[in-house]
């Protein structure tokens, strides 16, 4: 099938097909972003995300913005955790929970300031 010309000026403009595939992100960042972006397709994510970009907080102020039961908050970190958008400190009995580099950066895209 002919690809059209204008498609196939620009393809020629960046390598042609083997060109384009070479400036696709490789499978180790792809698994990561979708990992990031199925961590934030869920409304009590984002809202622990954007909490975070004010401030570190612990469990115990999270849980009462953001009103959920003590098992899904946990899940939740959890979630955000493994994809590398927050981190928890133990700071004595407590776990202080800020955004991660990623975090920040996700954070500032959902908002309008930047991009991932």
């Amino acid at each position: 099938m002919p690809i059209p010309e204008p498609v196939e000026d620009d393809l020629a403009r960046v390598g042609g097909i083997e060109g384009l595939t070479r400036l696709l992100p490789d499978g180790e960042t792809l698994a990561l972003r979708s990992q990031q972006f199925h961590a934030l397709s869920d409304p009590v994510r984002l809202k622990i995300l954007f909490l975070l970009a004010v401030q570190p907080l612990c469990v115990c102020v999270i849980r009462e913005v953001v009103a959920v039961a003590d098992s899904r908050l946990s899940y939740h970190l959890n979630v955000l955790k493994k994809a590398g958008l927050i981190a928890g400190v133990a700071q004595g009995n407590w776990i202080i929970y800020s955004l991660t580099a990623e975090g920040e950066k996700f954070a500032a895209l959902l908002a309008g300031q930047g991009r991932a």
